[in-house]
């Protein structure tokens, strides 16, 4: 989970880079076409399935729905607000994971996760309110995303055992590509090559992250191993300082350490006495 979270500011920063000179759903295609190669290659070479059972079909392309919806809404809020408030308000999506485990998964809840939640808007609400860093709707757009996100890595979770994790990016990514392709091919802008590279270099971190992520969902409890997803938020301030000279703003701070505070409570109390 650290190395996805690492990965995908990576991938934020790229697509904010991007976002003035190339259209959102040709940043979506190329984001997935590079996955949809290297999971083709890989489950080839292993011999898995491509795009699993009929059985599971119709939940996969639930997730596969919802993981382009926050698709969406990330790459939106991330070409138009600093990369710090829109991972702090994507990474609401752990708490609402915890909820949807508890309600469809089964998975227990502890009492120290509604203190918690309650914590974690407080800081959102520090991040998207008062200090108005950002325009307000790219800020919407990333709260839409960790709702969509939220319900597409519960069902990865659900896949556990019944679905390989490559299978399940294999479908995504192909969903992904298929549904953008037409909006590509309408609103095409040809890259230059600097952007082209970008464009390659930012499918390739993404497809490595939902890797890294889809593993980590399978090898642990949805509501816990979500919280490590936090470290985006001080991957994503170092980022932007670093590469796109962001600043981060006092209100941003405050309400990324009343997030990271909500998820260290909930890791901390995580194996107590659940309701």
């Amino acid at each position: 989970m650290l190395l996805s979270a690492l990965l995908f500011s990576a991938m934020q920063v790229v697509i904010n880079i991007t976002g003035n000179r190339v259209p959102l759903m040709e940043q979506v295609f190329f984001r997935n076409i590079v996955s949809l190669i290297l999971c083709f290659v890989i489950i080839r070479r292993h011999g898995l399935s491509l795009f699993g059972e009929r059985k599971y079909q119709p939940l996969l392309f639930m997730r596969s729905s919802f993981g382009l919806l926050g698709l969406v809404s990330l790459f939106y809020a991330a070409s138009n607000a600093t990369q710090a408030d829109v991972t702090i308000l994507s990474k609401l999506s752990p708490f609402l994971i915890t909820l949807f485990a508890f309600f469809f998964l089964k998975e227990q809840i502890n009492k120290i996760q509604v203190p918690a939640l309650l914590i974690a808007f407080g800081g959102a609400y520090l991040v998207a309110n008062p200090a108005f860093h950002s325009d307000l709707f790219p800020l919407f757009m990333a709260i839409l995303c960790a709702v969509f996100a939220s319900v597409s890595y519960t069902l990865l979770a659900y896949f556990k055992d019944k679905v390989d994790a490559l299978t399940v990016i294999m479908h995504f990514s192909t969903f992904c590509a298929l549904v953008s392709l037409p909006f590509f091919i309408i609103n095409y802008k040809p890259p230059s090559l600097t952007d082209f590279l970008l464009l390659v270099l930012m499918g390739i971190f993404g497809g490595f992250g939902q890797i890294a992520l889809t593993y980590a969902y399978r090898l642990a409890p949805a509501a816990e191993v979500s919280i490590y997803n936090y470290s985006g938020i001080l991957f994503s301030m170092l980022l932007g300082y670093l590469v796109l000279g962001e600043t981060v703003s006092t209100n941003s701070l405050a309400g990324g350490a009343l997030v990271i505070l909500a998820s260290l409570l909930t890791y901390r109390y995580s194996r107590q006495p659940s309701v």
